[in-house]
């Protein structure tokens, strides 16, 4: 029997986390794994309530760590595929289907759910510019087209979310980094056009001009390493 699960990586989302399960209820009936990073509001009670899974960090430890505690839930609960997908409900739970359906006919070993295919969206200027940058930059390295290098909407096998619980995921900004790291392991990417819609709170996790700069200084480091690592270049079989 086929294991699927939905993580939800979640910080101060107690305005929203409620509303994000019931939405994924309609269109799944895989379990719901809340990662509760540490929130000082209502999340992780909220998320009980609707009957999701939770897993709760003590403190605040970021995004990509998170995302990790998911990923080792998953590989320790023997589960065979996850999609992952933000806690704020910009992602419409729609696609959970679809982005299953890619990687477990094998089409490729993790389908990225893309807000620019087939759909217009403006993520405002300066998130724009990164976008565009770290096209460029996957389409050097990995000579493919990827359009949304920064989505969080994601379909992985167990190959990959294996893979991302070792000491090589960039627990701290993963983001066009891991295209990169995963074409150098020989894992097959696509990209599937979703609908988001746009952060109506204007919360980000790249918020202030210092934040931005390391952000763009850790991500670019990571595809650095991605390159150079002989290690990296090994491919999973």
């Amino acid at each position: 029997m086929i294991k699927k699960c939905i993580i939800i990586p979640a910080f101060n989302e107690e305005k929203n986390i409620s509303n994000v399960i019931s939405s994924i209820k309609k269109y799944c009936e895989d379990d719901i794994v809340v990662i509760d990073d540490g929130s000082k509001d209502m999340t992780k009670q909220k998320a009980k309530e609707a009957d999701a899974i939770v897993i709760s960090h003590p403190f605040n430890m970021g995004y990509g760590v998170a995302l990790q505690t998911g990923y080792k839930y998953a590989i320790e609960n023997q589960y065979d595929f996850l999609v992952q997908i933000d806690g704020d409900g910009q992602h419409d739970p729609y696609y959970i289907p679809i982005l299953f359906s890619e990687v477990q006919s094998s089409a490729c070993d993790i389908s990225i759910g893309s807000r620019f295919l087939n759909s217009p969206y403006d993520p405002g200027i300066l998130k724009k510019i990164a976008i565009q940058l770290f096209r460029n930059i996957v389409w050097i390295t990995n000579r493919q087209k990827i359009t949304d290098p920064t989505s969080g909407y994601q379909c992985l096998n167990k190959k990959i979310f294996k893979f991302f619980t070792e000491d090589i995921f960039p627990c701290d900004y993963p983001d066009a980094n891991i295209i990169v790291l995963l074409h150098r392991k020989g894992f097959k990417i696509k990209e599937i056009p979703v609908k988001m819609t746009p952060n109506t709170e204007g919360r980000s996790m790249h918020k202030g001009i210092f934040k931005i700069l390391y952000y763009f200084f850790k991500v670019f480091l990571s595809i650095f390493i991605a390159l150079i690592s002989e290690k990296n270049i090994v491919k999973i079989k």
